[in-house]
């Protein structure tokens, strides 16, 4: 995937064969090709027109520039910049790394939000809402299908915005997700309802713009552009402080990635519902939310009131099978 704008800086080419090698080894580097934009306009800004005066300070100006940024979202643009200069270093495009910033210290690891059925159908009822006057084609049912996807079926937003119609097997009820994190490429069943709303979402595309070519995006609110996660993002936190979270002191509100924290939730609570043992239904889990290394999936499992109540209700019957109750 070639870069969408050309880049305008001193290091404008080598950071162009910086992304396109990462590319080549499998990487989507999207988010991190935002970044390095942000970095080559601050360099154009800065006037900075030889590579010798991009120094230390420079870097670090770069760093704290714009509003205080979070140390996590502090450190991965620092993280990144290190592997470019590294690699710039390596070529002998500079003689050594100007980043000689510090990670700055985390602070307590960000816990999960997880939705309940009520929040996600006050989610979906004001998504459905939403009018087109601020520009853009059916707002309404297009972000009203796409949180509910998103919440049925667990995927990252990055691979919802990649869907194409050809992606959708309608007759066996499968979305195609090609090329997701590390490269991988899986197959991921839908039910009955969720297809219903997806059919009946891509016919009112149909009657407004005609049928839409295979190639073209799933979901778009322009027509034949596909969404960007940002503004996905960007609509879920219009809508959030509407669906009646309650966020304790010192928590921070939803976001939507924890649509899929949720999605996994809710998949271990109806297994303790139906009486089947997690332990073995993980692996499972695991393919169908498209990680590498089963390891990552217990990470989305969040202890809830509801989860908490059906382990403890599974857990005493098996202790009534083992040892039967003794009568006093």
């Amino acid at each position: 995937m070639p870069p969408r704008r050309l880049f305008a800086s001193v290091l404008a080419g080598d950071i162009r064969r910086f992304i396109t090698h990462k590319r080549a080894l499998g990487r989507r580097y999207e988010t991190e090709e935002g970044t390095l934009r942000l970095f080559d306009r601050y360099l154009v800004q800065q006037r900075i027109r030889t590579i010798r005066r991009v120094t230390p300070d420079v870097i670090g100006a770069f760093l704290d520039a714009g509003p205080p940024r979070r140390p996590r979202s502090y450190n991965l643009r620092l993280g990144l910049l290190r592997v470019l200069f590294r690699w710039l270093t390596l070529r002998g495009v500079v003689p050594r790394s100007p980043v000689r910033a510090r990670p700055r210290r985390a602070g307590r690891l960000r816990i999960p939000v997880i939705l309940t059925p009520e929040h996600i159908k006050s989610l979906l009822d004001l998504a459905g809402q939403l009018s087109d006057r601020y520009g853009g084609d059916l707002r309404g049912p297009t972000y009203r299908t796409i949180f509910a996807t998103l919440y049925a079926l667990g995927l990252r937003v990055g691979e919802l915005c990649r869907l194409r119609i050809r992606d959708v097997d309608w007759d066996r009820q499968l979305l195609r997700i090609e090329k997701s994190k590390f490269g991988k490429d899986r197959l991921v069943p839908f039910g009955p309802r969720l297809g219903a709303l997806l059919v009946k979402y891509v016919g009112l595309r149909r009657a407004r713009h005609g049928s839409p070519g295979a190639d073209g995006p799933l979901f778009c609110v322009v027509h034949g552009v596909p969404l960007r996660r940002q503004r996905i993002g960007a609509v879920f936190r219009q809508l959030r402080s509407q669906i009646g979270v309650v966020v304790p002191d010192g928590a921070s509100p939803p976001r939507i990635h924890d649509l899929r924290h949720s999605f996994a939730v809710r998949a271990l609570l109806r297994w303790y519902r139906a009486g089947i043992d997690p332990s073995q239904r993980l692996l499972h889990l695991s393919t169908f939310m498209g990680h590498v290394q089963p390891e990552s999936t217990p990470f989305y499992l969040r202890i809830t009131p509801d989860l908490l109540h059906d382990a403890s209700t599974r857990s005493e019957r098996l202790a009534e099978a083992i040892v039967p109750r003794v009568s006093t």
